[in-house]
């Protein structure tokens, strides 16, 4: 594969596109329970729209761009509004949810080292907080110590409060975790944190965008904001059910003092003084400038319109898929998230996928335990409940005391990705797949 000689005409490229993304996951017809949060074709247009007014302008050096900076800031300052932070409250955006938490966990490495003159920093969390914390304790050297949920799958706060040490700099809580959909107790975790004086890092990249209008629909939601004495900082992903473009996140902290710890700055370089708010050095202004027009026009009309419609939909479904016999709803799932598995010896979930991709659904698949996950990301996924339910019913129905169907697809791979007696095989498997995936 190599760069053509001679340009092809744009019309052909546009056609070429077209056609590659004919075995792509079917969003548009609400078969794909994640990845995609779609508001309506209307609310899409309008983002490319602001998206491209800023396509060429650079967030790496907002006093060019004042608009941007702007924006920027604007953004934050509603977030942390909406998650009920005061005025001192303060953030920056990100390029999506790995991004924020790797910032997050950056920064509190630097403020143990600053403030309590840790060396070799550790952070505790659950086991179901989100894998990008292990992507970010293996960039930044901080090691993660990882404690099991309790039997409601929510963070065991006497567990992860044994497991503190005197390098700790860091206890983390999801509302709610990407696995189950459960909310950790995070006023429980703010109480330890406070009194271990050390940060409380509340991942909200996949509900902090919900939760407040749910909270607000009437909806029990335990308290999981800056409304809770000791959470330091939360991260909320404006593409995700703030429906901005990709891609689009924050990372908010109680004070600005924290937030210092976040900044990259280097002078005494020829190239001038580099100063940096997050990872990346080039941030695309569309995304920024996206973001900020989606907040705008969605107002808090829209977002609790479309949180009905989201819970009502996913009601439906964590009810329905109760009422299959074979499977079982994993914890009790408080908002749009949640996972299944078999509760019978002759269904495997795997194949149960499988069956169900072949109908035309893109299913996200899991273990420990293993299972089937399912977001409602949109408000079209109301429209295919009740066939999504009939297609589940039918699924397992078929893999119902068929061993053939966990010999095939991808429930062969998984199932034997379950059996290995160590992660390392398990590494192994998947840096292989990555490899093959990565090809032309």
């Amino acid at each position: 594969m190599r760069i053509p000689e001679q340009g092809i005409a744009g019309e052909q490229v546009l056609a070429e596109m077209q056609a590659m993304r004919v075995e792509d996951a079917d969003w548009k017809s609400g078969h794909t329970w994640s990845l995609v949060y779609h508001a309506s074709d209307e609310h899409s247009d309008f983002l490319k729209e602001a998206y491209t007014a800023l396509f060429s302008e650079n967030g790496l050096n907002p006093i060019a761009f004042p608009s941007l900076r702007r924006f920027e800031a604007e953004v934050v300052r509603m977030t942390a509004s909406m998650l009920n932070g005061d005025a001192s409250v303060v953030g920056t955006m990100t390029s999506g949810g790995t991004e924020s938490l790797l910032m997050a966990v950056k920064t509190y490495r630097d403020w143990g080292r600053a403030t309590k003159s840790i060396e070799r920093p550790n952070m505790v969390l659950p086991r179901t907080a989100h894998a990008a914390f292990a992507k970010a304790a293996h960039y930044f050297d901080v090691e993660p110590v990882w404690v099991e949920v309790g039997d409601d799958l929510r963070a065991d706060v006497r567990a992860m409060a044994d497991a503190m040490t005197s390098d700790t700099v860091l206890l983390v809580g999801s509302a709610p975790n990407y696995p189950h959909g459960m909310i950790d107790p995070i006023e429980d975790l703010g109480k330890v944190a406070l009194d271990a004086s050390v940060g409380l890092h509340v991942d909200g990249c996949l509900g902090g965008f919900l939760l407040p209008w749910v909270e607000r629909l009437g909806y029990p939601i335990p308290p999981f904001d800056f409304r809770v004495p000791g959470v330091t900082s939360m991260s909320a992903d404006v593409h995700k059910y703030g429906f901005a473009a990709k891609g689009a996140s924050t990372v908010l902290y109680r004070t600005a003092e924290l937030r210092r710890h976040q900044f990259h700055i280097t002078t005494g370089w020829p190239g001038g003084i580099y100063a940096s708010p997050s990872m990346a050095g080039t941030r695309p202004g569309g995304a920024i400038a996206a973001a900020w027009a989606a907040l705008r026009v969605m107002g808090e009309d829209g977002y609790l319109a479309i949180a009905e419609e989201i819970m009502l939909a996913a009601r439906r479904l964590i009810d329905g898929v109760a009422s299959i016999d074979g499977v079982r709803v994993l914890g009790n799932p408080t908002v749009s998230v949640f996972a299944f598995e078999s509760d019978s010896e002759d269904v495997d979930i795997f194949a149960v996928a499988d069956a169900l991709e072949a109908r035309g659904w893109h299913m996200d698949r899991q273990i420990m335990p293993s299972s089937l996950h399912v977001m409602v990301t949109s408000p079209s996924h109301a429209q295919v409940v009740v066939e999504f339910l009939a297609d589940l019913e039918a699924a397992v129905e078929q893999v119902r005391g068929n061993p053939a169907a966990s010999q095939q697809g991808q429930a062969a791979m998984y199932g034997m990705m379950t059996t290995l007696p160590d992660t390392g095989m398990i590494d192994e498997v998947v840096l292989q797949l990555i490899d093959g995936l990565y090809t032309t």
